[in-house]
């Protein structure tokens, strides 16, 4: 079994919960309240950005040639950040003023989780915590039906027609060839930043659900 289907395979539960989250099944039948789904964008915005940074920091660490073009090309590939845009313009939001929209609780924490992997982890680490954002929406992608919301349906069809299945693939295979080469010790880290995301995976869409704030 590949490295990455291991991880997968020990996240399942917490991807099981995942595709049952209530907030992706409002979206599904249009129930979802538009002011939430606008919360999810912006604050989905502010991820990416951190997410951008991370495959670069990822570069960095990268000494093989192959290795390198493969990172290169996770940099200059169109990635969510097109369809947000589009679909803030549908909601009348300028992107240039996400800048002073503050970061909710758990987009701060799943953005430090993955700087921190980037910044101190191995390359191996890095692209186990960074997979799983890819993943999850992927997978999510197979599953959802006819989504009833003309907007969230845009939203959808990224997912749903593959927009990410180079990307996963990309994550998957890198994943895979830095494990080959690393030691029990590395493995574990790995796997531990996969589920680490994978948990803040399932709590953005809990963090979005209840347009989470401070508590003070």
């Amino acid at each position: 079994m590949r490295f990455a289907d291991e991880l997968r395979q020990a996240a399942e539960p917490i991807w099981a919960a995942i595709f049952a989250h209530p907030l992706l099944r409002q979206l599904g039948d249009g129930s979802l309240p538009i002011d939430t789904f606008h919360f999810f964008l912006v604050q989905d915005w502010h991820f990416l950005d951190a997410f951008a940074r991370c495959v670069g920091l990822a570069l960095g660490k990268t000494e093989e040639t192959p290795m390198l073009a493969r990172l290169a090309a996770r940099v200059t590939a169109p990635v969510e950040k097109t369809l947000h845009r589009i679909l803030l313009e549908r909601l009348h939001v300028d992107p240039g003023t996400i800048a002073d929209v503050p970061l909710a609780p758990t987009t701060r924490a799943y953005r430090n989780h993955l700087l921190v992997t980037a910044t101190h982890g191995t390359l191996g680490e890095t692209a186990a915590a960074l997979l799983p954002c890819p993943w999850t929406y992927h997978e999510l992608g197979q599953r959802l039906g006819a989504v009833a919301h003309p907007l969230y349906a845009e939203w959808a069809a990224f997912y749903t027609g593959g927009g990410l299945a180079e990307s996963v693939r990309a994550w998957t295979e890198l994943v895979d060839l830095t494990a080959a080469t690393a030691g029990p010790r590395e493995r574990d880290a790995m796997r531990a930043a996969f589920l680490t995301s994978s948990r803040y995976e399932f709590a953005f869409w809990e963090m979005a659900a209840r347009r989470e704030t401070w508590p003070v």
